[in-house]
């Protein structure tokens, strides 16, 4: 066979040279380091995170420096083969995106951090963070390469030192996607009151996009290093969760899949903090939470919805608040075994709470057919917590079966399982 045809499974033949050196599949993204020799851009970047970062893997001639120029004309080649053999059934692959580099990054990010003046306008300004959203948004390494910049921390001061709300809205939205893994920048958003109240405010801004990223920031401090520490901060206001329950309630349409999901991990953060979930209670957490798990919550954003009911209900006026809305128990009972091992662990969780709350709950549930669910949860494969939990709710049901209770299964109308 000659040497520059390689054969493929499907009986497509990709020519030598389009293949990667280092993985031998076809390249996506080639480049060219300093020795001459081009490869595809996430074998070399592999190859040199696990330490060979000093010898070229073909030539094994030193690299002088670590370089990749994007390999423009065998990119467009190997499109032009992937689009003629497009009846074989090979996909065209897509024009790579060229990720930031440092010169770049530092140089846009002097530029959105400079003094307002005569050379400098908030519309270059913005311009500049816009640009750094763009990069951030192509990829995990661009965000990356962008947090180790300091650029946290010109973030946080540009976000603190202006009142153009285009550039609040703008250093904002950067700011939310990065990783903050430094305790001071933490430390920073909420080093005294009033950022902590400008960032309230920001909760209710006439910007969609604003409000949203304002939840997420929250959501960030409450969660992130230092968190103990920080989570008083936030969670003393009842005006923050007034704001967040506000994005649950109204999800706007251009953005309702990011509110919503930004929302309940706010409200999740917030209710961690156990002395002030009264403000959730009295904002109408409750009614919200169980409307949002009866319409369009997703798997994971289910899970934390229902461990939010579940610590909302270790209080009194968080059993009475729930137990008020007549979807419920029922709504709990169903997502029993129905989503994921966490959220039956966190629905069993509160419905023990309410329950142990109220007499006339466990009528309810047990006519839901809990008991079935109950039972099926100890001999499953859930977690050791949740079948704990369902031991102890079925003891406190044992005086409330109803002999209907196994009949409203949909599963097990004829089962002949029975208490114990």
């Amino acid at each position: 066979m000659p040497r520059n045809l390689q054969p493929l499974d499907l009986s497509i033949q990709i020519p030598y040279h389009f293949r990667c050196p280092i993985s031998l599949e076809l390249m996506h993204d080639p480049v060219t380091v300093s020795t001459g020799q081009t490869y595809d851009r996430a074998s070399i970047e592999s190859w040199v995170s696990i330490g060979n970062n000093t010898t070229c893997p073909v030539t094994r001639a030193p690299l002088s420096d670590f370089t990749l120029i994007p390999n423009h004309t065998l990119r467009r080649l190997i499109q032009e083969w992937c689009v003629a053999n497009h009846s074989n059934g090979v996909q065209r692959i897509p024009t790579p995106k060229q990720p930031a580099d440092p010169t770049s990054v530092r140089a846009l990010l002097s530029q959105a951090s400079a003094t307002l003046g005569a050379h400098v306008s908030v519309r270059s300004r913005a311009a500049a963070l816009r640009r750094l959203r763009g990069f951030a948004r192509d990829s995990e390494k661009n965000r990356v390469l962008i947090a180790a910049h300091n650029a946290g921390e010109v973030l946080i001061r540009i976000l603190f030192s202006v009142e153009s709300s285009e550039l609040i809205s703008e250093s904002l939205a950067l700011l939310v996607m990065l990783p903050i893994t430094e305790p001071d920048q933490c430390v920073l958003i909420v080093s005294d009151p009033g950022r902590v109240e400008f960032i309230t405010r920001l909760i209710f801004d006439s910007s969609v996009e604003t409000r949203v990223n304002a939840a997420a920031l929250i959501e960030i401090v409450l969660t992130g290093p230092r968190s103990e520490d920080l989570k008083g901060m936030f969670s003393n206001s009842e005006s923050v969760f007034e704001g967040v329950l506000d994005l649950l309630r109204n999800p706007v349409s251009s953005y309702p899949r990011r509110a919503l999901k930004i929302g309940i991990k706010a409200l999740f953060a917030l209710c961690l903090v156990k002395s002030t979930r009264h403000f959730a209670i009295s904002a109408g957490a409750p009614e919200i939470l169980i409307d949002r798990l009866a319409a369009d919550f997703d798997r994971c954003d289910t899970e934390r919805a229902l461990a939010t009911v579940e610590l909302l209900c270790r209080s009194p006026e968080g059993c009475a608040a729930f137990g008020e809305h007549a979807l419920t128990v029922p709504l709990l009972v169903k997502t029993i075994l129905r989503v994921s091992d966490r959220a039956t662990e966190y629905a069993a969780g509160a419905l023990l709470a309410l329950c142990t709350a109220e007499e006339r709950r466990k009528e309810e549930a047990a006519a839901a057919g809990v008991v079935v669910q109950l039972l099926l949860m100890v001999q499953s494969e859930c977690t050791e917590r949740a079948k704990k939990k369902a031991q102890k709710l079925l003891k406190l049901l044992r005086d409330s079966w109803p002999d209907y209770s196994f009949a409203n299964s949909d599963d097990f109308g004829c089962s002949e399982v029975v208490p114990f």
